[in-house]
């Protein structure tokens, strides 16, 4: 065997494809990629979808929810607040709380509270008033001499599916005087009209006379 008669074994290597060389060749016109329509053209990702219908990804039912009591905290951790009281943002003297941790700029909504974490060293023994801790922040913290209270933060209760009927209005007491003058003016017996006997020149009605038959 010499170098020039080295091959690759039959069927390793296949000539790429040229497309657009003639009807002859089988991949001319179109090229392979069929007869117009959409996915004809280049750049074209179609995922899930199906022609216009709803897709299977639509179509099948979803798992999990979203709990809509769950508590959204402000995470900080002991290394931050140490820096805080270092450079004088945080006064050490006093209890430690969302407020105070507002005006030092270290959180910027109160959100549901403040959870206290034990990343960093903390020197100083604070208070901590927060609504929730980890362990290694606690023991931390009380090793330094401080204390951590933790309070809750308040438990939102699911709105009733009935609401409740609106009391109705009361009437406004001028509408109800006019009512009872209304009330009042007809209940008072009417006076029987007067009539003028031959005195003042009328005379008093009287059943209608039948009428006179006329002389022819």
């Amino acid at each position: 065997m010499r170098l020039n008669e080295i091959k690759d074994r039959p069927g390793a290597t296949r000539a790429r494809k040229r497309l657009g060389r003639g009807i002859g060749s089988g991949l001319g016109k179109t090229g392979g990629r069929g007869t117009k329509g959409q996915k004809a053209r280049a750049g074209v990702a179609i995922k899930g979808f199906e022609g216009g219908q709803m897709p299977l990804h639509r179509r099948l039912p979803k798992r999990g929810f979203n709990n809509i009591f769950a508590k959204s905290f402000n995470e900080i951790n002991l290394g931050r607040i140490q820096e805080a009281v270092d450079a004088g943002r945080l006064d050490g003297k006093k209890p430690i709380t969302v407020e105070a941790l507002k005006e030092a700029g270290l959180i910027r909504r109160e959100k549901d509270g403040v959870r206290l974490l034990g990343n960093g060293e903390i020197k100083l023994g604070l208070a901590f008033e927060v609504a929730g801790a980890s362990q290694k922040a606690i023991q931390a913290v009380e090793a330094a001499g401080g204390t951590v209270t933790v309070k809750p933060a308040a438990r939102r209760e699911p709105e009733p599916k009935e609401k409740q009927k609106a009391a109705p209005k009361e009437r406004p007491a001028k509408a109800e005087a006019s009512a009872e003058a209304g009330e009042a003016k007809s209940a008072k017996p009417k006076a029987p009209k007067k009539t003028d006997d031959g005195a003042g020149g009328k005379k008093p009605k009287s059943k209608a006379e039948p009428a006179k038959k006329s002389k022819s």
